[in-house]
């Protein structure tokens, strides 16, 4: 999972969860995520939003945050957390429309969160579900091994808005990415 957030000090916002589909291993900005997150529990959820909220204050983060994390049997690890902008904050702002950077600017700046929240500018668009597909060139880089692993290998991403999550939507990109994961 890979989770951006913002703190002003005295609150978190969670801007977006986006739940990665390969395994924990594969390099998220390999992984096919889905906004927000479709298969875990609502104690999995609370239990990720709880240890955001504790590792924002805790490393006294003004700004953005990404969080991630991996779920295993409905234990929560978290993998690492970073007090910075990630790659994954421009699909989120994309997604739910909502300009995360300007926020976490002003928010470095002196703004409080509730300002945001008090004007609506919080408030995601996003209805159903957003889709993160990796982009790879394998026809221009044929020496690259198409295994994945910890390496990021992509060389971008596409996003596709759904309204469900149906197997054809989630088999499709497999079938057209013809990767391998590493042993």
């Amino acid at each position: 999972l890979d989770v951006d957030a913002i703190c002003d000090g005295e609150e978190v916002w969670i801007a977006g969860m986006m739940q990665h589909i390969e395994p924990a291993g594969v390099h998220s900005g390999d992984s096919t995520a889905v906004l927000p997150p479709f298969s875990l529990s609502d104690e999995v959820l609370e239990t990720i939003c709880q240890y955001v909220y504790d590792l924002a204050f805790e490393l006294d983060v003004l700004g953005l945050m990404n969080v991630q994390l991996i779920v295993k049997d409905e234990v929560v690890y978290v993998i690492e957390a970073n007090p910075r902008a990630s790659r994954t904050v421009p699909f989120i702002a994309k997604a739910a429309d909502i300009p995360i950077p300007a926020i976490a600017t002003k928010v470095m700046l002196g703004e409080t969160l509730e300002t945001f929240r008090e004007r609506g500018d919080l408030e995601s668009s996003l209805e159903d579900y957003a889709i993160k597909e990796p982009v790879f060139s394998w026809e221009k880089f044929p020496e690259v091994p198409k295994e994945l692993g910890p390496e990021m290998k992509s060389t971008g991403e596409s996003i596709a808005f759904v309204d469900s999550l149906d197997a054809e939507q989630f088999e499709q990109p497999h079938e057209m990415k013809d990767l391998y994961l590493s042993r």
